[in-house]
Parts: C-alpha cells; structure tokens; sequence
C-alpha cells in the first residue's frame, strides 16, 4: 500500500542524509568522477536539485521538464557551482518539493512524468525518495546499496521488476532471496525461465544497473541483460 505521507517524511530523512555527507566534502571532491558515465559528483547534485523542481511541476499539472535538451543543459550548467552553493540548491528545491507535496491533494490522480510516462500522484513521493537514495549510493563516498533501508530496498524491487514485467526483451524471470522474498519479472521474450538468487540488496543492483550481478547465482540460463532505465 502506498502511503505518500511516510514517503514524504523519508525523502526528507534520506535529502538530510546526503545533505550531510556532501557538506564534509570540498570542491575539488565534488569535482571528482561519481559512478555514473560521464557525470562528476556536481552533476548528481545538480540532477537531484532540477529533479526536485521538475517534481513540483508534475504535483502541480505542468509538463515535467521542457524538453530533453533544456533538462540536460540545466544539468551540465549547474554541474560545476562550487560546494555551498549545490547545498544550498539542493536544500532549497528538496523543500520546495516536500512543501508542493504536503497541502491537501487529490492523490489517486494520474500524473503525468518524463517521456509521457503516467504514474499515480501518491507514488511521487516514493520516486522522489528512489532519485534521492540510488543518486546518494552513485556519489561514490562510502553510502552503498547496504547501507539503504530495508523498507526502501523490497519496495524499490517492487518497482523494478513490475517495470519489467512482460518487457519483450526479458525472460520470465523470478528472484529470491535466502528467507523466501521473491519477485517475478520479465516474460516477454522468447527463452527458458530462469531463477535468479541472492541478497535482496544485490537483486536490486541487478534491476536497477549499478551491479553486475557478479554477487547473484542464476539456475535455468544466463542473468537476463536488463534495458536502461
């Protein structure tokens, strides 16, 4: 069951999080490679900044970000502010999304996000609370796929293998965890159904492309290459 108020009070706990660990940093730190191709840690920052904004939009009937190229040249302007003021960017538009979001609303609307994508209003939150968790883990300074909350981490896997449910290019796939959590995806290709098993947390390195799987065993054939996000 989704609940958009106890996604809301996580978004501002998981935004505190990586608030504090960025402020130890310096420039040069920020300057430095994140995990992602060719983005530094400037370029997270400045992506969750205008993701924040780009949110307020989608809560208030707007198109999500202009176009493609003004979201991309936003980013890659922003990318190299120095520290304080990413801070204080990213301080500032995480509040203007929790404040967009915590006035009363009609929540079982169909919002509209990035490609023509449609979600529920509700799920904003818990997409806002996925950029802000998975983009912490990108930065590359000690915060990985572990250290995220348990919670976050089954309910994200939720996400995940329903987005690739029946994908044409996925087998039917189910993956489990040793204490019997699972989740079934994929189904849309042509192929022998294969299990996938492992830690919860590197099932979820696997859906969302930041692990290579190496850390999962997979019975019935080869770990299905999954499409970009």
């Amino acid at each position: 069951m989704i609940d958009h108020a106890h996604d809301l009070a996580a978004v501002r706990e998981a935004t505190d999080r990586l608030l504090g660990a960025a402020a130890t940093w310096d420039d040069t730190e920020l300057a430095q490679p994140s995990r992602l191709p060719g983005w530094s840690r400037g370029h997270v920052l400045a992506h969750l900044s205008r993701n924040a904004d780009a949110l307020v939009n989608v809560l208030r009937g707007r198109p999500m970000y202009a176009n493609s190229e003004t979201r991309d040249a936003d980013i890659e302007r922003d990318a190299p502010r120095p520290l304080h003021v990413h801070l204080a960017d990213l301080r500032e538009s995480g509040a203007g999304f929790l404040a967009a979001a915590a006035g009363p609303a009609d929540w079982s609307r169909t919002v509209t996000l990035r490609n023509g994508v449609t979600d529920q209003a509700s799920r904003i939150p818990f997409r806002r609370r996925v950029e802000v968790e998975l983009h912490h883990v990108d930065l590359g300074t000690g915060y990985e796929l572990e250290d995220l909350p348990e919670e976050f981490v089954l309910r994200e896997n939720d996400f995940l293998a329903e987005r690739f449910a029946g994908h044409p290019q996925v087998v039917a796939t189910t993956a489990t965890t040793g204490d019997g959590r699972s989740w079934t995806t994929g189904g849309g290709a042509d192929g022998t159904p294969v299990v996938v098993r492992g830690a919860a947390t590197d099932i979820l390195g696997w859906l969302c492309g930041r692990r290579d799987g190496s850390g999962l065993t997979v019975e019935g054939g080869a770990l299905p290459a999954l499409p970009p996000l």
